[in-house]
């Protein structure tokens, strides 16, 4: 296939020439070279498809279907080829990406506007999604996603972090004793159901730096959804670990109590996902470089 594809290059350009010499410059090939190639064609085809002379050359009929045929695919090669440089080059054509429900509309959508009046060319799919499924099976450009994620083999960029909070209820607070980290293990728990809890990473440490693991825990609720957990620890349904910047109002105005203040839970990552690709098409490029330059965290 690669040899017939040099073939039919260098016959193309013989037409378009109308020369095998100015061919033969063109292509970078010597004219023995371009004349070898066509000779090859027209044997593996079985047909003449030049009629030459010593002052010039001419299709033959089927060299004339020939030459339409393949001379309309080449055009429709060198402008795929175009239009692929131009989208890897300007910031124009369909950007898809997604987020979390809860961080996208807090964090994301006040963005929008003033990246969309930047790029006004670029057209958004926008899509809250709180998986971790293969982008290129999603058919994303982008993903914004929360926490230490483990590793993929897609390309990673942290833009990011935010701190996690154990928190309740006063009232579920009341009716459940919690005066120790060991007394987390007999209460009702409400998780994550895209995040395991009681992995290594999720343990409490003091000042000193000293680390505290979590007891072994009963989810007794789970989902994966950050608003319904938010929700569910309001209802007093139990004990919750919740992003800072979701549940800072409620700790304010003591709707909700932080469990162990004097204690942390590591920080979380906020970060971006896009294909393993060699090269970053120029919209996710633009995109990427708007969020770190736009997004903040409170």
């Amino acid at each position: 296939m690669q040899k017939n594809l040099k073939q039919i290059m260098s016959f193309l350009q013989v037409v378009d020439s109308g020369s095998f010499t100015k061919a033969a410059d063109i292509l970078g090939l010597s004219r023995s070279m371009v004349s070898i190639d066509i000779k090859q064609l027209e044997t593996e085809l079985n047909v003449s498809l030049l009629t030459r002379n010593t002052r010039n050359i001419a299709l033959t009929e089927v060299g004339k279907y020939f030459y339409d045929d393949f001379k309309r695919i080449q055009l429709q090669i060198d402008e795929a080829f175009e239009r692929s440089q131009n989208l890897g080059t300007s910031v124009t054509g369909l950007l898809r990406f997604s987020s979390t429900n809860e961080f996208g509309q807090r964090f994301i959508l006040p963005l929008l506007p003033q990246f969309c009046r930047l790029y006004p060319k670029l057209r958004l799919q926008y899509s809250f999604n709180s998986s971790l499924d293969d982008l290129v099976t999603e058919k994303l450009d982008l993903a914004i996603r929360l926490g230490n994620l483990k590793n993929s083999s897609l390309k990673t960029r942290k833009i990011g972090d935010y701190s996690i909070y154990l928190v309740a209820t006063p009232q579920f607070i009341e009716k459940h004793s919690i005066n120790s980290i060991t007394d987390l293990a007999d209460i009702p728990w409400i998780t994550h159901s895209l995040l395991n809890w009681q992995d290594t990473q999720y343990f409490l440490q003091n000042n000193r730096g000293e680390k505290i693991p979590l007891p072994i825990i009963k989810s007794q609720y789970e989902s994966n959804s950050a608003a319904v957990i938010h929700q569910m620890v309001l209802s007093s349904l139990g004990v919750a670990i919740c992003p800072a910047w979701l549940i800072g109002e409620d700790i304010k105005h003591k709707r909700l109590t932080h469990l162990f203040p004097e204690l942390h839970l590591p920080s979380q990552n906020i970060q971006l996902l896009y294909p393993n690709t060699v090269a970053l098409p120029a919209k996710t490029r633009a995109f990427i470089d708007f969020l770190v330059s736009h997004l903040a965290i409170k």
